[in-house]
């Protein structure tokens, strides 16, 4: 299973009105968009979700975790997540059961994809939900990484890009998280990690335009799921090259 969200689409179609901001579903759905209705995943199920979060200035989420592992990719504004400074473009990642934040908005407000490959019925807030998430210590570890902002290129450093080129942001780690950085001249092709060894990848256009899996090329943050049995993703740059961020799941057992 490859899916793919187009961002122009997106933001056409789905943007919403959400608390102190505007929440733009592209893949799956969250607690803005899934009805009481509404079948909800096995738990353990393969279930990608991607959404765009626009938060005004001054917004501040409170410390809270998940029961989904998830990336967060700022793409827009600044601020901080926790006691890391956050901007364009930040990477930050979570394992289920994993307390961070608070998150804050500059004065210019800011911008993240919250990227899932399984269901979570929503942000359980600290203290409240402290218990739940001691009683989860028996069974998931905490983990939190962040790799310091590096803005996205601009027209003229993407029409210099002669090769492609492939930047780790976060080293895999044994149980294959992990995140890479790939900058691509004018109608260049590269081929993605194999999916196999995590647990499903989300790749993430940051310049240029991006075709994959036959798509039409694609702009500035639209996304694409690789689900871990799909086989390594073919992803092609647009005529004006392309720079896309490329997420891995670790590997968890699913049906």
């Amino acid at each position: 299973m490859i899916l793919t969200a187009d961002s122009e689409v997106a933001l056409r179609t789905n943007r919403r009105r959400a608390n102190e901001g505007w929440n733009t579903v592209f893949l799956g759905s969250n607690r803005f968009t899934h009805k009481e209705s509404d079948p909800v995943p096995e738990p353990g199920a393969l279930y990608p979700v991607a959404f765009l979060v626009e938060k005004e200035a001054g917004a501040v989420v409170r410390p809270h975790f998940h029961h989904a592992e998830q990336f967060q990719v700022v793409v827009g504004g600044s601020g901080s997540f926790g006691t890391h400074d956050a901007a364009a473009v930040t990477v930050h990642y979570t394992d289920p059961y994993s307390a961070y934040g608070p998150i804050r908005a500059s004065d210019e407000g800011i911008q993240w994809f919250t990227l899932r490959n399984g269901w979570d019925p929503g942000a359980r807030y600290m203290p409240t939900y402290r218990d739940e998430l001691r009683a989860a210590r028996a069974h998931h570890q905490h983990r939190e990484a962040t790799a310091a902002p590096q803005p996205a290129l601009g027209e003229a450093e993407l029409r210099r890009i002669a090769k492609v080129e492939c930047v780790p942001v976060m080293a895999p780690a044994a149980d294959g998280m992990g995140a890479w950085r790939y900058r691509m001249p004018a109608g260049a092709s590269v081929r993605g990690p194999d999916p196999r060894e995590g647990g499903g990848q989300f790749w993430l256009v940051l310049a240029g335009r991006l075709a994959a899996d036959g798509s039409a090329p694609m702009p500035v943050n639209s996304c694409v799921f690789v689900a871990p049995d799909a086989g390594a993703l073919i992803a092609r740059a647009g005529g004006e090259g392309a720079e896309v961020l490329c997420m891995q799941f670790p590997v968890r057992a699913r049906h």
